[in-house]
């Protein structure tokens, strides 16, 4: 017996495995980048959920109360059997600014931008624009400018120059 007391002096507990914790903390971050993507983290190629907007009398009227808070807001329309995609941001100097959702560069990819503070930035090469830049800078990766005009309380676009960009979004 006294052997026995000995013996269990000296022996160590059975260790546990990690397994089954790493197995429920990896179940845990895959539920959670599901419920980000579905509930709001935007769609599976990186773009904003896109506002469809439609025209009257040849010009698409956005209420700027809709888009004066700062954020980007991005809307789609139907231009020659092509949608065509454009985002609308009021910039951190008061101007409200449009663009396609779109480079000259990265049109390809179809990837469009995202807002990080007061820049958009290119969803395909991650490229960061400031957004008072929006409209005054074009080329390159620059977000594609797009005509624009304040009509009373409503920012005002011609479906004409919407369709002079629809050529980025062909085929894609």
């Amino acid at each position: 017996m006294e052997r026995e007391d000995k013996k269990s002096q000296f022996e160590q507990p059975a260790k546990r495995s990690p397994l089954p914790l790493v197995a429920v903390v990896i179940c845990l971050v895959i539920v959670a980048g599901l419920a980000y993507a579905y509930i709001g983290g935007g769609s599976s190629d990186g773009r904003q959920s896109a506002k469809v907007v439609s025209a009257d009398q040849g010009r698409v009227s956005i209420p700027l109360a809709q888009v004066s808070d700062g954020k980007a807001h991005f809307f789609t329309i139907r231009s020659d059997g092509t949608d065509v995609r454009f985002f609308v941001v009021k910039s951190n100097d008061g101007v409200v600014r449009a663009a396609f959702d779109t480079c000259d560069v990265c049109y390809r990819y179809n990837q469009g931008y995202r807002q990080e503070g007061d820049f958009m930035v290119c969803n395909a090469c991650n490229m960061r624009f400031r957004s008072d830049q929006v409209n005054e800078v074009k080329g390159g990766c620059n977000p594609a400018p797009l005509e624009r005009t304040i009509v009373g309380s409503n920012l005002v676009i011609a479906v004409a120059d919407i369709g002079q960009g629809a050529w980025y979004f062909k085929g894609n």
